[in-house]
């Protein structure tokens, strides 16, 4: 006791010695979220933008769709020749959806990961249904698979071409979401996962596929978005056959010859409520298997 007590005295009187130390004040929740006035200024003008071009719009059709009455809205909507057309246009959006994000990851993998001749040119191409006005991709397709088809292949008039065509101007969505990822990821994992006796295909599961999720399904979202609203390129390749090779937005345009203008808005609001479902829809799935992955 005699001599811990000298020591703890000293102790305590070193630290007495020193000097305070100063907490720093914590961050109110209010100074936290505040918004600087250059940021709420881009805050506020971004969002004026997007009600201008996105909310107003939609707003309008849905107005416009209300204003026929409830009985105009049922009319359009259960009509049989309206029903045939969301069918063949959401079924075929939804097939070729999953095609893509098959076909788009591979590309995508081939693109980056592969070094062959031509890749150059490859690249380029993929962008090519961006580049050209939907009703030249149609033109292009009937020369293709038409009546004078050089592959022998003769589609038009039927739903192959109706598939054949979203699946054209869809095809770079998943591609050029998937890349961009793909030539970021480090691939020190892939080799330490194999180095420790995981096969290729298990790498590529379990370790290159979870990072790769969640570009694969915002591709997707895209390319379904894409498909049920597509028009210019079916024009000329489906034949716009009623109950047969008709897309929803032929349908429309045709309620709007007619002058049926809420009709045409009715079926317009289905298939944005489609897209808004789907599009959620595939969030939901993507973040659950990124988190299983």
């Amino acid at each position: 006791m005699s001599v811990s007590a000298p020591v703890v005295g000293a102790a305590a009187a070193s630290d007495r010695g020193r000097p305070a130390r100063k907490r720093r004040p914590a961050r109110s929740h209010s100074s936290a979220r505040s918004l600087t006035p250059g940021s709420a200024l881009g805050l506020g003008v971004a969002m004026l933008w997007f009600s201008l071009l996105v909310l107003i719009p939609l707003s309008a059709v849905v107005v416009v769709a209300a204003d026929g009455g409830w009985s105009n809205f049922a009319d359009a909507v259960t009509n049989k020749q309206t029903l045939a057309s969301l069918r063949l246009t959401v079924f075929t959006s939804i097939g070729v959806t999953m095609l893509n994000m098959v076909m788009g990851t591979i590309i995508a993998w081939v693109l980056v990961r592969d070094r062959f001749w031509g890749k150059g040119i490859l690249d380029v191409l993929i962008d090519l249904p961006f580049a050209l006005p939907t009703i030249v991709a149609g033109l292009v397709l009937l020369s293709l698979y038409g009546p004078t088809s050089p592959v022998g292949v003769h589609a038009s008039n039927t739903r192959l071409a109706v598939f054949l065509a979203i699946a054209f101007v869809t095809l770079p969505f998943v591609v050029r979401t998937v890349q961009p990822v793909l030539e970021e990821m480090e691939r020190d994992v892939e080799d330490a996962a194999v180095s420790l006796g995981a096969s290729r295909f298990t790498t590529f599961r379990r370790v290159t596929l979870p990072t790769l999720v969640p570009a694969i399904f915002a591709g997707a979202s895209l390319s379904f978005a894409r498909g049920i609203s597509e028009y210019g390129s079916l024009v000329l390749l489906s034949g716009n056959l009623p109950y047969r090779t008709e897309v929803t937005s032929v349908r429309m345009l045709s309620y709007l010859e007619g002058g049926d203008t809420a009709s045409a808005a009715a079926v317009a609001t289905i298939l944005l409520v489609v897209a808004l479902f789907a599009i959620v829809s595939l969030d939901i799935i993507q973040r659950r298997v990124s988190r299983r992955g």
